[in-house]
């Protein structure tokens, strides 16, 4: 008998960001790379493209999503599914987009907007990595974009890291011969869903006769849950508003040692330090603006992976969150940083429970947020931090020289900062709504301040 083909569904946490799509904000995350072009460019400054699809292509099979569609079924056949593309062309994939030599650090983010605003074609694989040639000293930029679907922060980083190796000329991984498995037909997705649903049921069923087990779950997850929806509403200020289709770009470069050594001096950990920075950037945006930042409070969702694979294999979507409130309203950079660093100290042993649990496990419920999500008062903006590799690695033998992580803004939420470690470096990218951030520089300012006043109270060199 044959075997049941396993279908690749997505799940609650993946789904509840697809439906992004539906909503009209930029479903896209990744990175900005800065290589070592030299070896990628020919005489005359133009692109061996050729040359790097063919030192990329032997590694898609480590990342299999980079070779499959999203599918929708019909409504009774169940959520939508990877599958395979039954034609893939790498050429549609890895491409160039020149910057107008000689390119500073603004044309080279203008061009990341650019392509930011330009939809995935969901007739694709939801990537692409566009090569981004015209930087001084024969310098490249390369910008891997994903569909929000596809992978979270850790998983995006996987998936970059497996087109990346360890030292220039590795040689490439063995290749195994793909040929796409064709598109269920219906009655093995309707066979499926059936399954499923039996599965749900299940479970269901099993809470009902164990209520004990259930509300010990429900015990643990609450205190999470309760950060979100219980807590004191986030204050008004200008950072929420609903956002539009363009982003403004930032950059914000760092050292991780010094970074590591500020928080050493203070007994907090570099995401606290992160934290700190942020808050104080906050503190001078919001004054700029002329709003009164006395005793005022903004609340950061802070993402968590809750991924357990080991390192460079996370695939999809496994997000969890804690809130942390950050006093904008206390004028000394210190201070702020040793009271974030208590509120973190006294939320992290609680547990996450994925996005995707609870009331979110269902369309319904994630659609019902959604909707409310342009005007939410739980939070004000989000924060990530993410470790990256610790050694210097190369992409088609060019060595990446600097990276910065990408994410969107959503909802109301005009500012989201990701944080990201690579050989040595700690580098922040500010993604802002375009219309509602126009002086986003006066943020990335007051973020290094405060980065140069903490490290002045550490007593160490200015993490810049």
């Amino acid at each position: 008998m044959a075997e049941t083909p396993v279908l690749e569904r997505l799940t609650a946490s993946d789904l509840f960001l697809l439906l992004w799509d539906d909503y009209g904000w930029s479903t896209d995350i990744g990175g900005l790379a800065i290589l070592d072009g030299t070896s990628l460019l020919d005489h005359d400054g133009g692109v061996r493209i050729e040359a790097i699809r063919e030192q990329l292509e032997p590694r898609l099979h480590l990342v299999p999503r980079f070779r499959q569609l999203l599918y929708r079924p019909r409504l009774g056949l169940g959520w939508p599914l990877w599958v395979d593309a039954p034609r893939f062309d790498l050429a549609d994939h890895i491409r160039v987009h020149p910057v107008a030599a000689p390119a500073g650090e603004t044309q080279l983010l203008q061009a990341c907007q650019e392509l930011a605003r330009q939809r995935l074609d969901p007739a694709r694989p939801l990537w692409e990595l566009w090569l981004l040639p015209g930087l001084p000293d024969r310098r490249v930029g390369a910008y891997l974009r994903l569909h929000h679907a596809l992978a979270d922060g850790a998983a995006a980083l996987a998936a970059f890291g497996a087109l990346l190796d360890p030292a220039p000329g590795a040689p490439a991984p063995a290749t195994p011969p793909w040929t796409p498995a064709p598109i269920p037909d219906t009655g093995q997705l309707l066979a499926d869903n059936l399954r499923r649903r039996g599965r749900e049921l299940g479970r269901g069923w099993s809470g009902l006769t164990h209520p004990g087990q259930t509300l010990a779950r429900a015990r643990a997850a609450w205190p999470a849950w309760r950060e979100v929806l219980a807590e004191q509403p986030a204050p008004r200020t200008s950072l929420n508003h609903p956002v539009g289709a363009d982003r403004r770009l930032a950059l914000i470069r760092s050292r991780l040692d010094s970074t590591k050594q500020i928080a050493h001096a203070h007994h907090a950990t570099v995401n606290d330090v992160v934290l700190a920075a942020v808050a104080g950037g906050l503190r001078q945006l919001l004054a700029s603006r002329g709003e009164d930042v006395a005793g005022l409070v903004q609340r950061a969702m802070v993402t968590i992976s809750l991924h357990d694979e080991q390192p460079g294999q996370a695939r999809g979507n496994k997000p969890g969150w804690m809130m942390v409130p950050l006093p904008l309203g206390e004028p000394d950079p210190v201070r702020r940083l040793e009271l974030i660093a208590a509120e973190t100290a006294a939320r992290k042993h609680k547990d996450r429970p994925q996005a995707g649990t609870g009331i979110f496990r269902f369309a319904a419920g994630q659609r019902a947020w959604y909707r409310h999500f342009p005007r939410q008062r739980s939070v004000n903006l989000v924060v990530t931090n993410a470790p990256g590799p610790p050694v210097p690695l190369y992409l088609a033998g060019a060595r990446l020289l600097e990276l910065f992580p990408m994410m969107p803004v959503m909802g109301n939420l005009t500012l989201v900062v990701a944080a990201l470690s690579y050989a040595g470096q700690l580098n922040l990218t500010a993604v802002a709504d375009h219309d509602h951030c126009p002086d986003l520089e006066i943020f990335t300012h007051g973020v290094h301040t405060t980065l140069d006043d903490l490290a002045r109270s550490a007593l160490v060199p200015a993490p810049g």
